[in-house]
């Protein structure tokens, strides 16, 4: 069995050995058992004793906290009565200790999301940057292994100690959920979305460890932080939405957390109402109507997701230089991210378009980043573009891998306003000159921040990537919030926010010859930047020889 698996993937059977030590096998299964022990014992101390009062949940035949609380028929003897004991008798074991196994199993289901999301994607990013200081990535990749072995080796191979603490644990889990008298059907559920869950996070912890950027030794922290955030994040939202409509409109970004579902395979477990998310529906089509088609679409999402996000991984595996996404790539990826946002927040209700222009904003934060090209691979692209024949100058800036992002940004901008235009139309009942105007306006300012990262990444720093994001950051968002700050709202300073990452907000507050100048203004500052910008790609394709004979 060792030498098939050695043949079988050798990258796994490399982890595998140096991670399953005697003493490393022993922690995690003592670990684990210890843990289910505690849970259960934690479990008992509301078990009911001699102090137990009429007044107590199970005090009378079924009357458990997850069958529906407290005693009514008693209610009348407890109004003259100071503290009354109940008789053991009259105490409903058979409920409490399903309630007890359900909390149990709800106990260890929270914590298997944890400790595999967490620290799963803490140890894979953590293993690859002591691969990358030590050197060993580069001799990785450069084995005759295809990408899909040494990675699915690693995604298997280095959480395997966490792997292990879990499924000791499985059994315990399992005769909980049966003896708090859960469907299997749900169990197993559960497990399905837990295995696509962590397939999803840790191809994108791979994708994070893969990125040369300088964060350096703190990534697995930031890495691992970013999950902590994001489930605390929705799950306060999955328990503070009480209406079906925020639910809904709000859906998208839920969707990769496994709280929602959770809640809605085990809702006697959570006391929070899981039940709108029986309301989800994708372009009216009701997904969760049924179990069936709830798992099925929130596998078919994890799957459509992971599988992009593994195209950019095996992009970055043996080129760490290159773009996280081809532009043709980022045309799938926004048209899709389009789909899947109105899908779930559709039908729109007032103000909820307001949704949609703020994901798209951060989206084309980081598709900025990702698509421009630094300063060599223009430097190429310029010297050499005369070379290739087959291709013209647009369809090279379209497609190209080396040439400045700008078209490409364009396109993916023309792709999002699409659908916002289709929206407002229908809020509007119109197609108006201030509809377009607001699409022109968002699009130039976009255009805007595009160009000034492409020039920052032409310069000779060596820190390129950090002054881009954050001169980016700066550009697109600090107006806006020192507008907030000095207490300028759209409504009393409309004219100003048309300048900001924000035009929208002032567009209704504002007559349209103003919008018209703005545009204007803002174009005309988009054609000197990129006037400066084809000086900068022209002086970096000029030959060594030339710029040293005429000093350039």
């Amino acid at each position: 069995m060792i030498d098939r698996l050695q043949e079988w993937n050798p990258q796994l059977f490399r982890e595998l050995k140096g991670k399953l030590k005697f003493l490393n096998v022993v922690i995690a299964v003592t670990s684990s058992l210890l843990l289910q022990l505690v849970v259960f014992l934690y479990q008992l101390q509301d078990i009911p004793g001699n102090t137990y009062t009429l007044s107590e949940p199970y005090c009378g035949p079924h009357q458990g906290h997850l069958h529906q609380g407290k005693l009514t028929h008693v209610q009348d003897q407890l109004d003259n009565i100071s503290d009354p004991l109940c008789p053991a008798a009259q105490i409903d074991w058979q409920s409490w200790w399903q309630d007890h196994w359900g909390y149990t199993f709800l106990s260890l289901s929270v914590i298997f999301i944890l400790t595999l999301l967490i620290g799963g994607t803490y140890l894979l990013i953590s293993d690859l940057a002591k691969e990358e200081q030590r050197g060993t990535l580069n001799f990785i990749r450069l084995s005759p292994q295809s990408e899909a072995s040494i990675l699915t080796g690693k995604m298997l191979g280095v959480p395997i100690l966490i792997y292990l603490f879990v499924l000791v644990a499985i059994p315990f889990h399992l005769w909980a959920g049966y003896a708090a008298k859960i469907e299997f059907s749900h169990i197993f559920s559960y497990y399905a979305i837990v295995v696509a869950s962590c397939i999803f996070f840790y191809n994108t912890a791979l994708l994070l460890s893969l990125v040369r950027t300088w964060f350096g030794g703190i990534k697995p922290f930031l890495g691992s932080s970013a999950i902590v955030l994001y489930m605390f994040v929705t799950i306060i939202m999955s328990a503070n939405e009480n209406s079906d409509e925020i639910y809904q409109s709000t859906a998208w970004f839920r969707l990769f957390s496994p709280w929602d579902i959770t809640g809605y395979l085990f809702p006697k477990l959570f006391n929070d109402d899981y039940s709108l998310v029986q309301t989800w529906k994708f372009f009216s089509f009701p997904v969760g109507k049924n179990l069936s088609t709830l798992i099925g679409f929130y596998l078919l999402s994890y799957g459509l997701l992971t599988s992009g996000i593994w195209q950019a991984i095996k992009r970055c595996f043996r080129n760490p230089n290159a773009t996280i996404l081809s532009k043709g790539q980022s045309y799938l990826f926004v048209a899709g991210s389009q789909v899947m946002f109105l899908g779930l927040a559709m039908p729109m209700h007032s103000g909820e378009e307001t949704h949609l222009v703020l994901f798209n904003n951060v989206i084309f934060f980081g598709l900025i980043i990702i698509l421009s090209p630094h300063r060599q691979t223009v430097q190429d692209w310029a010297r050499y573009r005369h070379e290739k024949t087959d291709k013209s100058l647009f369809q090279d800036l379209m497609w190209g891998e080396k040439s400045p992002a700008l078209l490409a940004i364009f396109m993916n901008l023309v792709i999002v306003a699409i659908p916002i235009m289709v929206i407002w139309t229908r809020r509007l009942d119109i197609f108006n000159a201030k509809v377009l105007l607001t699409v022109f306006l968002s699009i130039t300012m976009m255009m805007i921040y595009a160009t000034i990262t492409q020039l920052v990444l032409l310069m000779k720093t060596r820190k390129r990537t950090m002054w881009a994001i954050g001169i980016l950051a700066v550009v697109m968002y600090l107006p806006a919030i020192i507008l907030l700050l000095l207490g300028d709202s759209p409504a009393k300073n409309p004219t100003l926010w048309l300048f900001s990452s924000f035009p929208w907000v002032g567009i209704k507050y504002t007559a349209i010859p103003t919008i018209f100048v703005a545009f204007l203004v803002e174009l005309s500052l988009l054609i000197l930047l990129n006037i400066q910008l084809k000086r900068q790609v022209r002086i970096l394709g000029e030959s060594a020889t030339k710029a040293l004979l005429f000093g350039s």
